[in-house]
């Protein structure tokens, strides 16, 4: 095989990577109670990064017991993303780093809207790499989207707020 221009040696490395290595998985996990707008531009703006992203929804939390099913948030995302191959949809409990080991992936994804996301965030990812070898990548939230947290949707859902323009729309309601 003869490689000339950068496209095709790209193409080749990344090739040699699938045989070698495998897929290049990442996970961005979370409660997603609910999934949001700003939940589903970091799944957007991280897909490029990995062969495939597993969306991790926390399960059933006894730390946060008023919290709709796993079953029906998981449901809800796969449906979103339902006509994307390259992502999946996951129920676990535990750890973040042990359930991306269970998927095989070697990245979890976080967003990070202030500083106070990004000091939680550090802390997570070093006991993720200490302890699990699993690297942390963190992506800063659009600007437009810094106040958007499932707390407050959640907040303005319970006092009967329209909420509907802080969640996602379907895939196949989008034109």
């Amino acid at each position: 095989m003869i490689l000339g221009g950068s496209e095709n040696i790209a193409y080749f490395c990344g090739y040699i990577r699938k045989v070698i290595i495998g897929m290049n998985i990442g996970v961005f996990v979370g409660s997603f109670d609910p999934f949001t707008i700003g939940h589903d531009s970091l799944v957007r703006r991280a897909l490029p990064l990995f062969d495939k992203l597993v969306i991790g929804v926390v399960g059933d939390n006894v730390h946060k017991p008023n919290m709709t099913p796993a079953n029906q948030r998981m449901d809800a995302i796969a449906t979103l993303y339902r006509k994307n191959p390259h992502i999946e949809v996951k129920v676990y409990d535990g750890l973040a780093m042990d359930f991306a080991k269970d998927v095989g992936a070697h990245f979890i994804v976080k967003g990070i809207r202030n500083v106070n996301d990004l000091e939680y965030e550090r802390a997570q990812a070093y006991f993720n790499q200490k302890l699990g070898g699993i690297e942390t990548i963190l992506l800063y939230t659009e600007p437009e989207l810094m106040n958007v947290s499932s707390t407050a949707v959640r907040e303005l859902s319970h006092f009967g707020k329209d909420i509907s323009f802080l969640l996602p729309k379907n895939e196949s309601n989008k034109e």
